[in-house]
Formats: C-alpha cells, sequence, structure tokens
C-alpha cells in the first residue's frame, strides 16, 4: 500500500471539498466547460478555477482551452488509485469481521 500513499492522498484531499466532488460528478458524466460547471456553483468565477486548478493539480481533471473555451474532462484512470486503497481496506476489513463472527460463534458453542 506504500506505493499508493502520495496518490492516494491527493485524490482524496482533492476531493475533501463538496464543490470539488460536486465537478468530478458533474464530469462523470461527460466533458464541460468551466463556464458550465460553474454555473452550478454559488461562487464567482475565480473562486471556482481554484477548485478546478485543484483536480487539475491532483490529476483527476484535464483542460483543454480552444479559443475562449476551457473544457473539462474526467480522469477516470485516477479514480482507479482511491478504487484499489479502498478495495485493499475493504478486504482488510472483511477478514476483521470474519475473524470476529468465527471467535462469536467459537464461544457461544464451545466444544
Amino acid at each position: 500500500m506504500a506505493k499508493y500513499s502520495p496518490e492516494v492522498d491527493d485524490v482524496f484531499l482533492a476531493l475533501a471539498d463538496p464543490t470539488r466532488r460536486g465537478v468530478v460528478r458533474q464530469l462523470g458524466r461527460g466533458p464541460a466547460s468551466v463556464g458550465d460547471l460553474a454555473g452550478a456553483f454559488p461562487m464567482t468565477l475565480p473562486s471556482f478555477l481554484k477548485h478546478v486548478r485543484a483536480l487539475e493539480s491532483a490529476g483527476l481533471i484535464h483542460t483543454t482551452k480552444a479559443g475562449r473555451v476551457r473544457t473539462c474532462v474526467l480522469n477516470r484512470e485516477r479514480l482507479a488509485v482511491v478504487q484499489d486503497w479502498l478495495a485493499e481496506q475493504h478486504s482488510i476489513w472483511q477478514q476483521r469481521t470474519d475473524r470476529l463472527e468465527q471467535f462469536v460463534t467459537d464461544e457461544e458453542h464451545p466444544s
């Protein structure tokens, strides 16, 4: 798991903010312009751009500019880093609960 730590930290830090989670949710439906994304949030465009930069720095989105329009695209591969970490945690906790269940069951019905 140590090899994932900085990547996982960056992604979780970026997703810690509800605005950024909302942007990721919207981009899950497909690419969108910054202007379209910003319209869903009650803040100024410069404030919203800070969130876009944070997501881009974490590698969760890519932006491209064509003329005056900046388009954001979700980097689904980056979300796989978190998915891998969560799967590992799920496995660890599943094993622990299985052992706990076995312990409780063995104590209730001693041989």
